[in-house]
């Protein structure tokens, strides 16, 4: 490990992934331990247009006992080095490789038993389907998803046969750009040169978005049919995101109260697929990633999460929560409708 961006107590690792057709490619795994020694560990990914950053969601793990790890994903944020397209992947399972090697520097090198693995919008559908790819290896203890990107925000007919074309074409093309909405009234909800009260890296998570290649959009689409055809995640999985979407297209002040990224009404519907034993958490005022969120809505969520893991992930130190079984028509519920 080498000091990281963040100064100390982050450090980071660099995980050598070979060479893809663009050349050289690495992933980096970011580390903050907890002031005590323990035997529990997270490992969060973000999302689209995005890298780890959000260092109060490392405090609250910290704080509770657990070693904090955040990947950067190859050609994001840490990872992204200068002859690469951000962003880009031909197919999710391209970051399988590095989230293997975070898991096996986690328990196998610093001896961890316990890992909880999380992801945000794309990063949450990434993680979902590698969750669902390692069941039964023991690698995996519970998965939570931050407004995990089940479906695109848009209508029906973009969302389907506009979009079968597009990744049609994908394959003569991958990098060619494909018009989408871009992200701008979401980043400027954001940072604090605008209209938001982080600070981050713009180079890294610019405003506007990186620009959304044909090759990246068909990974993601067949990365969703895999999902919403259903998985068999065999840990308990906790699926959070706002109550409300926005859906305007200028500037109002509800886009600090509200998903302005994806639909959640997508989430909630396609949440049961992921496996048995789902939990869905809905906040009032949340934003698209719900740890950005207005301080109080992120401490509701902080300390949903926070009852959630005691429930389903007791440490040594924490007593056994008795938790009511799900009700029979969602815990089961495999029938959810089709688009």
């Amino acid at each position: 490990m080498e000091p990281d961006v963040l100064g100390s107590p982050y450090e980071r690792h660099t995980i050598d992934l070979g060479t893809d057709d663009e050349g050289p490619v690495i992933a980096t795994l970011v580390r903050r331990r907890s002031e005590t020694p323990t035997r529990r560990a997270v490992l969060y990914v973000h999302g689209f247009v995005d890298y780890f950053f959000q260092t109060h969601l490392a405090d609250f793990f910290v704080e509770r006992g657990w070693d904090f790890y955040a990947l950067d994903l190859r050609k994001y944020g840490r990872s992204l080095l200068p002859h690469q397209t951000p962003n880009f992947c031909r197919s999710l399972t391209d970051y399988y490789p590095e989230l293997d090697e975070a898991a096996r520097i986690i328990r196998e090198v610093d001896g961890h038993d316990q890992l909880l693995v999380g992801g945000h919008s794309t990063g949450g559908l990434i993680m979902s389907l590698w969750s669902h790819s390692r069941q039964g290896q023991g690698m995996v203890d519970g998965l939570f998803l931050n407004s995990p990107f089940f479906d695109f925000n848009a209508p029906w007919l973009l969302r389907r046969p506009v979009a079968t074309a597009v990744c049609r074409s994908s394959k003569r093309a991958p990098y060619r750009i494909v018009p989408l909405k871009a992200l701008g009234l979401y980043g400027q909800s954001l940072h604090t040169e605008h209209r938001g009260e982080w600070t981050y890296d713009l180079a890294w998570k610019p405003i506007l978005g990186f620009p959304v290649r044909a090759g990246w959009l068909a990974a993601i689409r067949r990365g969703q049919n895999r999902l919403r055809s259903g998985l068999s995640i065999d840990v308990p999985v906790l699926v959070a995101c706002s109550s409300r979407t926005f859906r305007g297209r200028s500037w109002h002040d509800d886009v600090h109260l509200a998903d302005a990224v994806l639909d959640v009404e997508h989430i909630v519907r396609w949440a049961p697929r992921l496996g048995p034993h789902v939990t869905i958490a809905r906040f009032d005022g949340g934003m698209h990633d719900l740890t950005l969120s207005g301080k109080e809505v992120r401490t509701e969520v902080f300390r949903e999460l926070g009852r959630w893991t005691d429930a389903y992930l007791p440490g040594a130190d924490t007593p056994e929560i008795e938790v009511p079984p799900a009700p029979e028509d969602f815990a089961d519920d495999k029938t959810g409708a089709t688009a």
